[in-house]
């Protein structure tokens, strides 16, 4: 067995127990577009590491995978969506806002702010 093996064994559990309360907490709320690459990363680095007879990183790295797995599942927002499909402004606002923002101008910054505070209430 190769001292290396032991390393990236650890390595992967100690992110499995800081991964745990994420998948324990039912308000946390992780994006698909985090979990699902980093789910992927860990299948890779799990084939990996087997092929190259590290069965123990293989098997941190097949463990970090699962509870990828788990949070993707389990703690994405409420949406299906893999990313967010808000529209975007046109980009003469983007030029607008960005060249406001480069010359320190503060109005720019609170008309944005002022387009997006919603004004109407959320009470009953």
């Amino acid at each position: 067995m190769m001292w290396q093996d032991i390393v990236f064994l650890v390595g992967s559990m100690t992110s499995v127990i800081f991964l745990y309360p994420t998948l324990r907490d039912a308000a946390a709320r992780v994006p698909r577009a985090t979990s699902i690459p980093s789910m992927l990363i860990g299948g890779v680095y799990s084939m990996t590491f087997f092929t190259l007879g590290m069965e123990f990183s293989a098997l941190g790295s097949f463990s970090a995978c699962t509870m990828w797995s788990l949070i993707a599942l389990f703690r994405a927002p409420d949406d299906s969506s893999l990313f967010d499909t808000t529209p975007l402004p046109p980009a003469s606002e983007w030029r607008s806002l960005l060249a406001a923002r480069l010359r320190g101008d503060d109005t720019a910054r609170a008309r944005a702010a002022e387009e997006d505070f919603d004004a109407v209430s959320n009470s009953d």
